[in-house]
């Protein structure tokens, strides 16, 4: 049931890159269909913004669900549970699962539907601040966040308040699930920009936190602490993708302090800011470190725009957004085509995607080259 950007994008195709068979339904819509998402910002108002995110396209028919078949629920959060809180389906089909004894991770305002199914009474959780009230006159024990990326696990529930928890999350869901990571302790960097494709810079980067890798994200000018504006790439039927405002995406080092050689791996995410980060001369020399020293790159979208302004595709296989098959070809790389647009490709320590649609694949071919393996 998505209902926010990130929250319903992140679980959802993280957890298909650790191998997880996961289904998105909506009461009323079938598979095939799209649910509109939000972008949800804590921008030092009162309360959050919302502006317009991606369409999330549902893989599954909410009249079919079998709980049998299912393993867990994960509970986005959003406005959307207002409504489904209020939706005798969501809530006898929510009840279900915990009654079944499967394991449930819930976030931000995702509680609200606990909380009409009468499933929290006596158990500790946290969520979104403002649902506090309705937690604990539905008989919750309420866990205050000391930030907003604590957890709360209390037997089969695991509970955030925002996005931001997405990393700890992710991992103790896997666990309760069953799953094994093994050789996470890797540090991977990420070279970002203003208007960086939304979906392609945060899911790759709580997926591999979520995995137990350090994770830096650097850009420019800029040091640890700032924030690069996002952009929402969709396609919606016109000739080329849409663009919407996302998220504001906070960088965890400073360009200027990186050491190159104490990172594993390298990636790009695509989106707007390659175009202009591709004629940074120390962006060029970063990328050169890594692909000479045949560390992992993995790079998605528009991000081959620099790998082809590096002069380091020469020879190699690679695929990227369509658009951007001029770049690649002219720099003297193989074109593989991204049919369908989901499709990665893996040619030595190089992955390349074509759009976040993708990330699943773009996600798990980085893990076989980090050696990264989630078992269950």
């Amino acid at each position: 049931m998505p209902s926010f950007v990130l929250q319903g994008m992140v679980p959802f195709q993280a957890l298909q890159a650790f191998g997880v068979a996961v289904d998105a339904v909506c009461p009323g819509r079938k598979a095939g269909d799209a649910c509109r998402t939000s972008i949800h910002i804590l921008s030092g108002g009162q309360t959050f913004t919302e502006t317009v995110g991606h369409n999330f396209t549902l893989n599954a028919t909410f009249d079919e669900v079998d709980v049998t078949n299912y393993d867990g629920l994960w509970l986005p959060g959003g406005r959307a549970p207002e409504y489904l809180a209020v939706i005798p389906s969501v809530v006898e089909l929510v009840a279900k699962f915990v009654n079944s004894g499967k394991e449930i991770a819930c976030i931000c305002h995702g509680h609200l539907i606990l909380a009409a199914a009468g499933l929290v009474q006596g158990r500790k959780c946290t969520a979104f601040p403002p649902v506090k009230p309705v937690l604990v006159a539905a008989g919750a024990q309420w866990v205050e966040p000391d930030t907003m990326s604590t957890t709360v696990v209390d037997g089969k529930l695991i509970t955030a308040p925002t996005y931001e928890g997405h990393p700890e999350l992710l991992r103790l869901f896997v666990k309760a699930l069953g799953g094994k990571i093994n050789g996470s302790s890797k540090r991977i960097l990420f070279i970002c920009g203003d208007y960086m494709e939304d979906y392609e810079v945060k899911v790759p980067f709580q997926t591999l936190q979520a995995l137990g890798c350090h994770v830096d994200a650097v850009c420019p000018t800029k040091k640890a602490g700032d924030t690069c504006p996002t952009a929402v790439h969709d396609f919606e039927g016109d000739q080329t993708y849409s663009e919407k405002p996302g998220h504001n995406f906070a960088l965890t080092a400073t360009f200027d302090d990186v050491d190159a050689s104490s990172y594993d791996a390298l990636v790009i995410p695509g989106g707007r800011s390659p175009e202009y980060l591709s004629i940074n001369e120390s962006v060029i020399a970063l990328v050169k470190h890594f692909m000479e020293s045949k560390k992992p790159v993995a790079s998605i979208c528009h991000g081959q725009q620099i790998l082809a302004a590096a002069g380091v595709l020469k020879g190699r296989k690679c695929t990227a957004y369509p658009a951007v098959k001029l770049n690649v070809v002219l720099s003297g790389a193989t074109w593989l085509e991204p049919e369908p647009i989901s499709r990665c490709f893996t040619d030595g320590n190089l992955v390349t995607g074509a759009a976040w649609p993708g990330h699943p694949e773009f996600i798990s071919q980085l893990m076989a080259l980090l050696g990264i393996q989630v078992s269950f």
